[in-house]
């Protein structure tokens, strides 16, 4: 028995979630259908990083197993089944069999996107707000997020986790290409987090609470403190890491004539 890896990329405005929710299309369930379909035989896929619906993905991964060998365009293939809204991108086997997508990650990356004039290309792909913000003060806001570690306040209710103990390696803004992102690298990320980090920060950006109050929001241990109000489609699940060595890529080893 084998353990592959699909890095995989998706558009969140058209599903219900990464996760599997009974019959509801999600991202996951469109790749367990698909590979059942290839393999002729139930197969189960495990996700990296839990989307909620409308976050999008440019980088995610799902490990499935199987003793069955893989179809020469098995990338081709996947991608031929797959619904519109989702992509195969690359396609690894496992070093260690037992290697999980989601426990061995080493480092997850998300980008937020936010535009402030109308742009009919950018509807459900960035955030549209039409309202200054203290740019000084996002920049505060973001460095202010790596002394911490425990996020209480940014896990929404029900998360269900076992421990709000996040490393922030990475937390800036910048602006890139018209926009004002926000950049956040961690270890792990909570139930709703990445949202509400850019919420609150924006209500200080805003100035309609102060950095002290910022400092107290997050020391409150309390998701009633904290601003969730912005929308999953300006969220992006950019990139994933694992340790070195872990992972070995394979290529599709002969092409389909169309």
């Amino acid at each position: 028995m084998a353990r592959y890896f699909l890095e995989v990329m998706y558009n969140g405005v058209l599903f219900h979630g990464s996760q599997v929710q009974r019959a509801l299309p999600t991202v996951q369930l469109a790749i367990n259908q698909s590979l059942t379909t290839l393999f002729r035989t139930q197969i189960e896929s495990f996700g990296a990083s839990r989307t909620d619906e409308g976050v999008h993905a440019l980088c995610n991964y799902y490990h499935f197993d199987t003793d069955q060998e893989l179809h020469d365009a098995f990338l081709y293939k996947m991608n031929a089944i797959l619904p519109q809204g989702i992509a195969v991108k690359k396609l690894f086997k496992a070093n260690d069999p037992e290697l999980n997508s989601r426990f061995a990650a080493i480092t997850r990356s998300y980008r937020y996107r936010i535009y402030s004039k109308k742009d009919p290309f950018l509807v459900d792909r960035a955030f549209y707000y039409p309202y200054k913000l203290d740019k000084t003060v996002l920049t505060e806001t973001a460095a202010i997020l790596k002394e911490y570690t425990h996020f209480e306040s940014f896990a929404k209710r029900n998360s269900q986790a076992k421990t709000f103990t996040c490393n922030i390696l990475q937390s800036l803004w910048e602006e890139k290409d018209g926009e004002l992102q926000y950049v956040v690298t961690g270890n792990r990320f909570l139930r709703g987090m990445v949202r509400g980090l850019v919420g609150t920060q924006i209500q200080i950006a805003r100035g309609r609470f102060n950095i002290s109050e910022f400092r107290k929001i997050i020391e409150a241990n309390d998701c009633t403190r904290a601003y969730f109000n912005v929308p999953g489609h300006g969220l992006y699940l950019e990139d994933i890491i694992y340790p070195e060595g872990a992972l070995t890529e394979i290529k599709d080893k002969k092409e389909i004539s169309v």
